[in-house]
């Protein structure tokens, strides 16, 4: 499985395929410590039994129906202080592979969901390693509900429940590793501040009125931007302020 290469410099130049495994970003985190493992490996499987999300959650996919894998990154010309943006990188290739096949519901919720309107169909966890003040290795991990049909999750979607047609993993795989190079060379040369901006573009929420979970409080806000570091940036009593929510 998933031995037809994409067309790429470097990324899924090596494919590692595991029918079952726990977490791909742990198995591609052991990998990459204990072997010389080249920048772009990705590991990917049918069945993860135990993926991970952000803030700890767990990633619900049917064996053999979606995208789940891991993908390493060296991007030793970011700082610590720069690392939000390869997740705007990694999200904007997401985006713009769910655009193609969907319309323009797809967003990203901040900071690394993948909606098509107020449904989840994807996410992406990134797991970075710093060396100094520069990042010495990236993991990211992504999942993508492709033709599974049945979530356990109210507010889950695939595209397959979307569209009512199944679509072809190997294919979706490379175009998706294809635009993952690509945003991430554009990173790579400099372009932070381009990729920030087409990133608000796909925001969901941005410059809209929300609610937002402070705390313990509830407050109405609008979501401005996000700064630097990736601290989302929210209007809140006519006062621009960052969080981590």
């Amino acid at each position: 499985m998933y031995n037809n290469l994409p067309n790429t410099l470097f990324v899924g130049k090596k494919v590692f395929f595991l029918p079952t495994c726990h977490s791909t970003n742990d198995k591609l985190l052991d990998l990459a410590n204990d072997t010389n493992v080249p920048e772009g490996s990705v590991v990917i499987t049918h069945h993860q039994t135990a993926g991970r999300g952000q803030r700890g959650n767990t990633w619900e996919a049917e064996a053999g129906q979606n995208l789940t894998f891991s993908l390493l990154f060296k991007p030793t010309f970011l700082t610590a202080s720069q690392q939000f943006g390869l997740n705007m990188a990694v999200a904007i290739a997401c985006y713009r592979l769910l655009h193609k096949y969907l319309s323009s519901l797809v967003s990203v919720k901040w900071p690394n969901d993948l909606y098509f309107g107020d449904m989840k169909i994807g996410g992406i966890l990134i797991e970075n390693s710093v060396k100094g003040i520069y990042l010495s290795q990236s993991v990211v991990g992504i999942g993508i509900n492709v033709n599974q049909i049945r979530f356990s999750h109210p507010r889950a979607v695939s595209l397959r429940a979307i569209e009512e047609k199944e679509y072809d993993l190997q294919k979706l795989l490379n175009e998706l590793l294809e635009g993952l190079e690509a945003t991430y060379l554009l990173l790579k040369a400099g372009s932070l501040e381009t990729l920030r901006q087409e990133y608000l573009q796909y925001l969901y929420g941005f410059k809209k009125i929300r609610l937002f979970r402070i705390g313990e409080e509830v407050a109405e806000g609008i979501i401005r931007g996000v700064d630097e570091t990736g601290k989302l940036q929210v209007e809140i009593d006519h006062r621009v302020r960052s969080f981590w929510l």
